[in-house]
C-alpha cells in the first residue's frame, strides 16, 4: 500500500507550486491595474432587470469558429468541448455572448456553410450532449451561445435538396431555385465563388442557383414551406438553449422575379474590368438586398418572440450578416416599431474601411451613432471572412499599437462589439503560399489574386509549443510562425500586451456608467490625425477619447465645452503604453498610435 503522507521532497515542490500560482496571480493583477482594470469576476457584471431583458444593448460578442479555437481529442480539428474547456478564458476577458460559425453535419466544402442537417451536431464537432454541456457551462459563467443560421442556401447533400433534384415532379422541387435555359445558363448572374451562378443538372436538364459555392444550392424562399421548415430549425435550437442567431448572407435570399441580367461595371474610362476570379465584374444588384429580406426577417422576429427563453432570463438576440451600401440601408434592417426585425445587424460600413483614414471613421462612426434611430449599433472589424486587422490595418511596424487604436473605437463606442478569436492577442493572416495547400473553395477558385480564407482562420495561439496549445496533433491549418511570440500565455503576464489592453477596456465598456448607455459625440472634427470623442451622460461624469491614427507623435485639443461639458482637467482611466498623463485636456500628446481615454472633471 502506497503512503498517503506527502514525503519532504513533495511537500517542497507542492510549495514552489504554490508560489508560482501567487506569483502568477499577482502578476496579472498588476497587469490589469496598470491598464485601469480590475479581472471580471462573471463574463456580465451588471445584472439588473432591465439589462438582463436587454442585454444585447451594450454587449461583448465573441466569435469562434470551432475548427480553429480549441481541438480536446487530438485530430487537429477544433471541436466543442475544446471551447468548453476555454470557457474561463472568455469569462476572464469579459465575453456576455459566443457566436459559433455552423457546427452542423456538413460535406465541409465551405466548411459548415454547406449544411446537410439543421438539427444535428457535425461528428468531427461532437454530439449534441457535448453542445448540451457547452451551453450549460457557459450558462454558469453567464456566457450565452448564439448559433450561425444559414437560411439562403443549403449543401446539395441537403435530403430536402437530393429530394428536390430527383425529378420535376417531386413536392421539393420548389423548394430550390430551378430556371430553363437554352444550352447556356439563363441569365450572366454570377457567384460569389466565381464563375456563373448557375449549375446544369443532367437528370432533370434544368439549371440550379446557387449565390456561392456550386455545392451550395439556394432555397426558394417565395415558397412558404420553407419558411415553415425553418420556423421548426430556429424553435429547435432555442429549445436547445441558445441565445440568438447570427444570419449568414441574410440579404441574398431573393432573386429578380424576371431574372434580368446584372450590368457589368466599368473603370473610370468605361471599360468593363475583371474580378479574382477572372469574370467580368458586375454590380448583384438582382441578387443581393432585394425588398424580400425584410418581411422574412419580421416573421422571423415573432417566432422568436414566440418561444419563451430557457435558460438565460430576456430576449435572445437576432444578428444580421448585412452588408449594405448605406446607413439608410442598415436602418431598415432594424425594423420599425410595430414591425421589428434585427436586434443587432451588423454595420459593415465602419468595420471595413479598410485604411486608417479618420475623417472617414469619423463620418461611419458618426452615422451609425446617430441615424440609426434609438437602436443599438453593432460594431464589428474582422470575422472569418475577411483578412484579420493586421492586413487591412497594419502597416508591419505598428501592428499592435493599431490593433488598440481600431479595438478602442470598438469598445469605447456607443453599442454592441463583434469581434473574432485571436483578435485580443494580435494574431495575424497567415495565406498559404502554395496553391496545393489550399483548403478554402474560394483560394482555390481565384488562386493566386484571391488566396480564399485560409489565413484568417489559422489555429488559435494558446502559447509557444509546436502546435500552440491548439491540439496534440498536426492542425487541420499550418500553426503560424509567429506563435513563439504572439500567444495567449507570454501576453498574460506582459501588463503592456494587446490581451491586457483588451481585458481593461472591455472591463471599462462594461461597468463604467457612461460607456453602458452614454450618448457620444464627435470631437476636434478639423482634425485628420486623430480621432476623437465624448461619450456622456445625465448626472454622469464625461468621458474623452484620443486614438492617434498616424505613426507620429500628435497633440490634440479634448476640450468639450462645444458638448456642454465643462472642465479641462482629466482623470486618466486608460491609456496605451508611452502616453503620458495630460496636464490638461487643452492639450492631450499621444504617441504614436497612442490612445487616451480620460474622465473629464
Amino acid at each position: 500500500m502506497k503512503s498517503t503522507h506527502p514525503r519532504p521532497a513533495a511537500l517542497l515542490a507542492a510549495g514552489r507550486r504554490v508560489a508560482r500560482s501567487l506569483l502568477l496571480a499577482l502578476t496579472l493583477l498588476l497587469a490589469l491595474t496598470a491598464t485601469g482594470a480590475e479581472p471580471f469576476a462573471t463574463g456580465q457584471p451588471s445584472n439588473s432587470p432591465s439589462e438582463l431583458k436587454n442585454w444585447w444593448k451594450n454587449s461583448v460578442i465573441y466569435e469562434i469558429y470551432p475548427r480553429s479555437f480549441q481541438d480536446s481529442n487530438g485530430d487537429g480539428i477544433g471541436d466543442l468541448n475544446g471551447i468548453t474547456s476555454r470557457l474561463d478564458y472568455l469569462q476572464k476577458l469579459g465575453v456576455e455572448a459566443i457566436w459559433l460559425s455552423p457546427i452542423y453535419p456538413s460535406p465541409q466544402i465551405d466548411f459548415g456553410y454547406d449544411i446537410s442537417d439543421y438539427e444535428g451536431i457535425d461528428p468531427q464537432y461532437g454530439t449534441m450532449a457535448d453542445f448540451d454541456r457547452l451551453v450549460a457551462e457557459a450558462k454558469k459563467r453567464d456566457i450565452r451561445v448564439v448559433m450561425d443560421m444559414v437560411m439562403n442556401h443549403s449543401s446539395d447533400k441537403h435530403k430536402w435538396f437530393e429530394e428536390s433534384r430527383s425529378s420535376r415532379n417531386n413536392p421539393k422541387r420548389n423548394w430550390y431555385v430551378w430556371r430553363d435555359g437554352k444550352g447556356q445558363p439563363p441569365n450572366n448572374w454570377q457567384s460569389d465563388f466565381g464563375h456563373s451562378a448557375w449549375e446544369w443538372d443532367e437528370k432533370t436538364r434544368q439549371w440550379y442557383y446557387h449565390k456561392f459555392y456550386i455545392q451550395q444550392p439556394d432555397f426558394n424562399w417565395n415558397n412558404p414551406e420553407v419558411s415553415k421548415a425553418f420556423d421548426n430549425i430556429l424553435k429547435f435550437w432555442m429549445a436547445k438553449g441558445v441565445a440568438g442567431f447570427r444570419f449568414d448572407a441574410i440579404t441574398t435570399l431573393f432573386e429578380d422575379p424576371d431574372w434580368i441580367d446584372d450590368k457589368e461595371l466599368k473603370d473610370a474610362n468605361g471599360k468593363t474590368f475583371l474580378n479574382n476570379y477572372g469574370d467580368v465584374s458586375l454590380d448583384d444588384a438582382r441578387t443581393n438586398n432585394l425588398p424580400g429580406v425584410h418581411p422574412v426577417m419580421v416573421h422571423v422576429r415573432t417566432v422568436e418572440d414566440s418561444v419563451k427563453p430557457n435558460v438565460f432570463p430576456g430576449r435572445r438576440v437576432l444578428i444580421g450578416e448585412t452588408y449594405v451600401p448605406t446607413i439608410n440601408d442598415l436602418l431598415r434592417m432594424y425594423g420599425t416599431k410595430d414591425k421589428p426585425e434585427f436586434q443587432l445587424p451588423m454595420d459593415t460600413q465602419l468595420g471595413f474601411i479598410n485604411k486608417l483614414d479618420v475623417a472617414t471613421f469619423r463620418s461611419k462612426l458618426n452615422d451609425v451613432e446617430t441615424k440609426i434611430d434609438d437602436n443599438t449599433p453593432l460594431l464589428v472589424f474582422d470575422n472569418h471572412d475577411n483578412a484579420r486587422i493586421d492586413m487591412r490595418y497594419g502597416d508591419g511596424v505598428h501592428d499592435t499599437a493599431i490593433t488598440r487604436v481600431i479595438s478602442t473605437v470598438l469598445f469605447a463606442s456607443k453599442g454592441s462589439a463583434l469581434f473574432y478569436y485571436g483578435a485580443e492577442i494580435g494574431m495575424k493572416t497567415t495565406p498559404p503560399t502554395r496553391k496545393e495547400d489550399v483548403k478554402d473553395p474560394v483560394g482555390l477558385t481565384g488562386w493566386p489574386k484571391d488566396k480564399g480564407r485560409d489565413g484568417e482562420r489559422t489555429p488559435m495561439q494558446w502559447d509557444d509549443s509546436e502546435y500552440a496549445g491548439f491540439s496534440t496533433a498536426k492542425p487541420w491549418l499550418p500553426v503560424p510562425p509567429n506563435k513563439d511570440k504572439i500567444n495567449v500565455k507570454a501576453e498574460e503576464s506582459d501588463p503592456n500586451s494587446l490581451l491586457n489592453w483588451y481585458r481593461a477596456l472591455i472591463r471599462l465598456k462594461k461597468t463604467n456608467p457612461v460607456f453602458i448607455s452614454g450618448e457620444q459625440v464627435m470631437l476636434d472634427t478639423d482634425n485628420t490625425k486623430v480621432l476623437s470623442w465624448l461619450r456622456k451622460g445625465p448626472g454622469k461624469g464625461a468621458i474623452v477619447t484620443a486614438a492617434n491614427f498616424t505613426a507620429e507623435p500628435q497633440t490634440v485639443n479634448l476640450n468639450a465645452s462645444s458638448a456642454g461639458v465643462k472642465g479641462t482637467r482629466s482623470k486618466t482611466l486608460l491609456k496605451s503604453p508611452d502616453t503620458s498623463d495630460p496636464a490638461t485636456i487643452d492639450k492631450v500628446e499621444l504617441p504614436p498610435f497612442g490612445v487616451y481615454i480620460g474622465e473629464v472633471e
